[in-house]
This record gives C-alpha cells, sequence and structure tokens, in this order.
C-alpha cells in the first residue's frame, strides 16, 4: 500500500498526476492500495476512485493536512463522502490567500476521465488555523485514521517542528519518506518506538509511484478497516517492515 499520492489539485504536483494515469501507473508497479491525500483537499479522490472501478486497486480518500505549525498530517477515511466532510472543517480555517498558478502550480479538480471540473481559487499550500493535535483530533472524531506525515524530513514534520512524538498522541502510524536507506530507517526508529511505521512515496509526479516505496501489509481483505487493524497489530493483520 501507498497512502499518500498527490494529483493535479495539489499545485506543487506535476500536471500528468491525472486519475487514469494514476491508476494505470499503480498496474504496472502491482500496488494494491493507494491513498490519494491532496494538501488540504480531497476533491481528486473521487475522481481516482471512479477511474479505478472493475480494476483491482483500493483506493482511499484522504487529505494532507497542514496546521498551524506547517505539520503534515496525513488524514485517512473509509468514504469519499466522510472526506469531504472533512475538508469542509479544513477549508473553515483556510485564510482567503488567492493561489498564483505562476508561482506555486495549477490546483485542478477533475473527473476519472481527467476532465476538468474547476480550478481551486484558494490556495491549499498553506497552514489551516488549528494545531496539529487538534488537526489529529478531529480526524479520529470523525472516524478517520490520523498518520504523521514524513516525520523525517527537517521541514513539515512532527518531529522537526513539535519535537519528540508525545506517548499518548492519539494517531494510527507515523510516516517515514521513501528517500531513506534501510540503515537510515532503522535510525530513526527510536524516535517512534511507541508506533506502526509506514513507508510512502508522497508522488508528486509518475516516476514517484514505484512498488519500492509502498508498505507490505498482511490483511484479510484490502479495505480501510483492514488497515487499522494492521495499524494497531489486532486480528491477526500487520504492517510489515517496509525495507526488509
Amino acid at each position: 500500500m501507498d497512502l499518500h499520492v498527490h494529483t493535479v489539485l495539489s499545485p506543487c504536483a506535476e500536471l500528468e498526476m491525472g486519475a487514469k494515469e494514476i491508476v494505470q501507473r499503480c498496474a504496472e508497479e502491482e500496488i494494491d492500495i493507494i491513498a490519494i491525500a491532496d494538501h488540504n483537499a480531497t476533491a481528486n479522490s473521487k475522481a481516482v476512485i471512479d477511474a479505478a472501478k472493475d480494476k483491482p486497486l483500493t483506493v482511499l480518500p484522504a487529505l494532507e493536512v497542514q496546521s498551524r505549525e506547517d505539520v503534515h498530517t496525513l488524514c485517512i477515511f473509509s468514504t469519499f463522502e466522510e472526506a469531504l466532510l472533512f475538508q469542509e472543517w479544513v477549508w473553515e480555517r483556510l485564510a482567503p490567500i488567492r493561489n498564483d498558478p505562476d508561482l506555486f502550480g495549477f490546483q485542478i479538480a477533475i473527473d476519472s476521465e481527467n476532465n476538468i471540473l474547476n480550478e481551486v481559487e484558494t490556495l491549499l499550500l498553506q497552514g489551516v488555523d488549528v494545531s496539529a493535535d487538534d488537526v489529529i483530533s478531529e480526524a479520529k472524531r470523525r472516524g478517520g485514521m490520523a498518520i504523521l506525515a514524513h516525520v523525517d524530513r527537517p521541514a513539515y514534520s512532527y518531529l522537526a517542528i513539535l519535537g519528540l512524538i508525545p506517548s499518548n498522541l492519539e494517531i494510527d502510524a507515523v510516516e517515514f519518506s521513501s528517500r531513506l536507506t534501510p540503515r537510515d530507517a532503522v535510525s530513526w526508529k527510536e524516535y517512534v518506538s511507541n508506533y506502526t511505521i509506514i513507508r510512502s512515496s508522497d508522488s508528486h509526479r509518475l516516476s514517484d509511484i514505484k512498488k519500492a516505496h509502498t508498505t507490505p501489509v498482511i490483511l484479510e481483505r484490502p479495505g480501510f478497516d483492514e488497515i487499522l487493524l494492521a495499524l494497531h497489530k489486532s486480528g491477526g493483520r500487520k504492517v510489515l517492515w517496509p525495507w526488509s
């Protein structure tokens, strides 16, 4: 599984990140589960979910929420409707800053055939007016998963900005970025020993989507509830070490 894939809705993603192209790339790389996690938005999750119908790919709707402190958290939901309601909560806390496509990139909402539905005018690449801990609490309150994104990075990560992760933080996992070597990944484990570790691609271009950047999991079937069980080592489901 790869729980961190962007589309053309994220201003920093390449325009090649269309719904059909993402599904095709996952098929080529033999990836079974992905989450579409655009910056502070989930609209294009539906496009990829629809594009993957009748394909051997499970697509979960998500948002990569940037907090007031500039911490990134993956907020993943079981249905698009749940994710869309959470997006409304996030957008109520976004400052009315207009996106500059020449500076940040385009923010394009599409359908499953890559037809353009609209262009989001408010800049998505900004922090919402709420703390990282409150983002996590709200996602969990709504039945979602909360995963700290790329905690090994020097920017936009909980560890870099807020220091050590509290042992009682209500997260389901922490994400290491795909750039880590096996030795580096082992070194980082000591900082997050209380939590399950996943690896994701954080794909902004099609070439980022690789089986080598995913996390192997043992599930009864692909799906939100099964992944949640695996993240918490329950019912015989489990997450395997991604650098094995």
